[in-house]
């Protein structure tokens, strides 16, 4: 095997362990602030799981990351090795930073970029015109349902109907999607489904997590609240550890599909099979990633966008890891930042629109949509900075 392959296989290995070092925060955050498992017991038991959820979901997410993105000629060592230094140059800076960065969307960017750089724009996947049509009307009928639904109940309640039918609409069309994906009615892949989940993943964790917290305090709201907790406490812990599973099986088969794509690449590989031992190199790198930590991401979380209350704990995690399992079992390579994020505001916001630190909110935001065109820059930048070296 080349020395320049091997190099790419290596950086697919810090790849998957940065991945685990910032997303480390994404599965404990909300037991870390409901202090319902300690901090080191809960990172051992989100290192195990983030090793097993490769093995226990499938290699969909490689197969979009390796073969969805970007056209076939486009994915060459080059190409594939520029994308994922440039995705961990910006998960290393947002770790420093402790920004919660998608480090699916940095690597998604950073593939487009050296693609674009080396063979046009003609090497980006697009989708047909029939999927994106199917989209649009599934997501303008969710809207629409959505409006109704919370336009009614603001004109019983007596609520803001304008920011209901407003709410109504984005909730609505964002849950609509997932839903009508699950029924089989509508297909969405590739570069399609990365952009719109930068959207749909964290909507969706907000409005379940709301659903959830309401229907939790209506249920509970006459029982004693230690009982109540040593009751709950065991399932958000096990939500967490399920949200690790599949995020490794998400956002770890990123570098499982990169390292792949290269072997095809190079020749190593007839086909795209993923073999067995790139999935136990890629689950072990994550595992170690998440040993480690960054717990300037975890603090971010935990406290910088609302205070958790315990239940409200069990409700972000149980719809966050609900979220990741089902865009996992599609084969769509999302954000488990987006997912847990949303969902943490949706519990906040039970409280009223003060209870969230809307401050921290919109500079996550912001992070999310930069993410894909600040690593598309860095890898065009970096594919042509290589091209004059080789």
């Amino acid at each position: 095997m080349e020395p320049f392959i091997i190099f790419g296989l290596a950086l697919a290995c810090i790849l998957a362990f940065f991945n685990g070092l910032n997303d480390a925060a994404h599965s404990i955050a909300t037991v870390v602030a409901t202090r319902a498992i300690s901090p080191v017991k809960v990172v051992f038991l989100t290192a195990v799981c983030n090793m097993l959820g490769p093995f226990i979901f499938t290699t969909a997410v490689a197969a979009t990351i390796g073969t969805g993105i970007l056209a076939g000629p486009a994915l060459t060592p080059k190409t594939i090795i520029v994308a994922m230094a440039s995705a961990i140059l910006l998960i290393f800076v947002a770790t420093r930073a402790g920004l919660p960065l998608s480090s699916s969307n940095a690597m998604v960017g950073g593939l487009l970029g050296a693609g674009v750089a080396g063979y046009g724009l003609a090497a980006v996947l697009l989708p047909g015109t029939a999927m994106i049509v199917s989209v649009v009307y599934g997501g303008f009928i969710g809207a629409v349902t959505g409006m109704v639904i919370l336009g009614l109940l603001a004109v019983v309640l007596h609520g803001p109907v304008r920011l209901s039918l407003a709410l109504g609409a984005i909730c609505g069309g964002a849950v609509a999607i997932p839903f009508l994906m699950m029924a089989g009615l509508i297909q969405v892949s590739g570069i399609l489904a990365v952009v719109l989940f930068i959207v749909i993943s964290p909507v969706f964790g907000m409005t379940i997590a709301f659903l959830l917290d309401l229907l939790f305090v209506h249920l509970t709201r006459h029982n004693n609240q230690n009982r109540t907790r040593r009751i709950y406490q065991p399932f958000h812990v096990a939500a967490c550890l399920v949200q690790a599973a599949a995020h490794g099986g998400n956002d770890g088969q990123n570098s499982v599909g990169l390292m792949t794509a290269l072997l095809v690449a190079a020749g190593v590989l007839g086909s795209f099979i993923v073999p067995v031992w790139v999935v136990v190199t890629v689950a072990v790198s994550i595992g170690l990633g998440t040993c480690f930590g960054g717990w300037d991401v975890v603090n971010r979380m935990a406290k910088g966008i609302t205070r958790i209350r315990p239940y409200q704990g069990f409700c972000a995690a149980t719809a966050s890891s609900g979220t990741l399992v089902m865009v996992t079992l599609f084969g769509i390579p999302v954000s488990s930042t987006h997912a847990i994020n949303g969902a943490i505001i949706g519990v906040g916001a039970t409280r009223g629109k003060n209870a969230v630190n809307w401050n921290s909110v919109r500079e996550m935001v912001i992070a999310w949509i930069v993410t894909i065109p600040l690593a598309f820059v860095c890898g065009l930048a970096g594919y042509f900075m290589v091209s004059v070296v080789i």
